[in-house]
């Protein structure tokens, strides 16, 4: 079979139909960006308001950490291109260090990226054992499943806790493995942490969660609260006021951070054995210089005044949800998270609605089916620290125009988080 015949066969393929439409009807994908001006971005000669950035706090617009790039690359290089098997720059160890404490956790381990956490320790996790995965999980997670699930373990999907409770008391083959997101990348909604913990510690299970859209959102709840975000941003566990008995907390730096790194919250322990097993820590090319560099400036802005930035991030994030909820628009975030998910209609079309939102200047993620269910179709929001009011006039005036025209969804009486 010649590379263009694979080529269409893949595009025929129902798994990914409806992102190669995207890509060749809509301009959303594949886009060149070619400048930035804070969230407003150009493409061609068009400019648009950035709402598909993940950079919840602003830090990849924030001068004191672009500041913190120039000393390190001239220290390290751009790239000390060693395994961390090989050798570690010392911000390596510098950066699990403040992490654990910003976590409260034992101890950190921190490797490129979320999905090579997920292919290379879930199977290291579950051995020949037992994946119980909540059907809702974020794809790299299954994919990480279904690899350890080629190596031996077992494999069941749960859609509740009732599920999962019935599941685990069938699991007889050890050890067993509860993999589960934190905040939701789609809903934005925050899942009760503490109840899955009782019910994998009753039953010896490790609960692992990937919280990467919450990891610097969301954090410790106090009275001197700035927003009902919590303190600090360090991860759902906190928010939730659990502890890390049982737990493998998964988060990344991508997004809150605007880094190229990724970690995990373990006891020393485990993170001793996964340096002998788990690829990217023995092969893998480590993350850029300034990748490193960015999340250390990152601890120290978000120690002086992370938590003004999310009570900033919480009261626009409501601007846009008060506004779609008094329209009885629906989405699915009862959370109050910074991810806003509106579906279609649907008798509305993805691609139509899309170039509606381009030339309104609106730059989203889009959701097509088969990756979300054909009742989610539509496009998300993701509001961050570093967006303007003005610009979530703009926004709030198009989602009006959108829901007296029927493309969106109507509330519904109840949400499924």
């Amino acid at each position: 079979m010649h590379a263009s015949q694979l080529a269409t066969e893949v595009d025929q393929d129902p798994r990914y139909s409806g992102i190669a439409r995207l890509r060749a009807e809509t301009r959303f994908y594949d886009a060149v960006i070619d400048e930035v001006d804070g969230r407003r971005i150009r493409v061609g000669e068009h400019w648009l308001t950035d709402w598909a950035s993940c950079n919840y706090l602003g830090f990849d617009l924030e001068p004191q950490i672009i500041g913190a790039v120039e000393e390190q690359l001239r220290r390290w290089g751009t790239h000390p291109s060693w395994s961390r098997m090989l050798g570690n720059p010392a911000l390596y160890p510098q950066i699990e260090e403040r992490l654990a404490a910003l976590l409260g956790a034992e101890d950190t381990l921190v490797l490129p990226t979320i999905t090579q956490i997920h292919l290379s320790v879930i199977p290291v996790l579950a051995q020949r054992g037992t994946i119980l995965i909540d059907a809702r999980a974020h794809k790299t997670i299954w994919d990480g499943c279904v690899f350890a699930r080629a190596q031996g373990a077992t494999l069941s999907r749960f859609r509740s806790l009732d599920e999962l409770a019935a599941l685990l008391k069938t699991a007889t083959t050890g050890p067993v493995l509860v993999c589960m997101d934190g905040v939701n990348s789609m809903t934005g909604n925050i899942p009760d942490v503490r109840a899955y913990l009782d019910l994998c510690r009753a039953h010896g299970a490790i609960l692992y969660i990937d919280d990467a859209h919450g990891f610097g959102v969301i954090g410790a709840r106090a009275e001197d609260e700035t927003s009902p975000y919590g303190l600090s941003g360090n991860s759902i566990i906190r928010y939730c006021g659990a502890a890390y008995d049982n737990v493998v907390l998964v988060g990344g730096f991508s997004k809150a951070y605007s880094s190229l790194l990724a970690f995990l919250a373990v006891p020393t322990v485990l993170k001793n054995r996964l340096k002998s097993a788990a690829a990217p820590y023995l092969y893998s090319g480590p993350s850029p210089t300034a990748s490193l560099a960015t999340v250390l400036a990152g601890f120290d802005v978000n120690a002086d005044r992370g938590d003004k930035l999310r009570a900033e991030l919480y009261r626009m994030s409501m601007r846009v949800l008060q506004h779609v909820r008094g329209l009885g628009v629906f989405t699915p975030n009862t959370d109050d998270t910074p991810i806003i998910e509106l579906p279609i209609a649907l008798d509305r079309d993805l691609v139509e609605v899309s170039e509606r939102l381009w030339q309104r200047g609106l730059f989203v993620t889009l959701a097509p089916y088969p990756g979300v269910p054909r009742d989610q179709v539509g496009f998300r929001v993701q509001v961050t620290a570093a967006n303007t009011d003005a610009e979530v006039d703009e926004l709030n005036a198009v989602i009006t125009e959108l829901a007296a025209d029927g493309v969106l969804q109507e509330a519904r009486e109840s949400s499924a988080s």
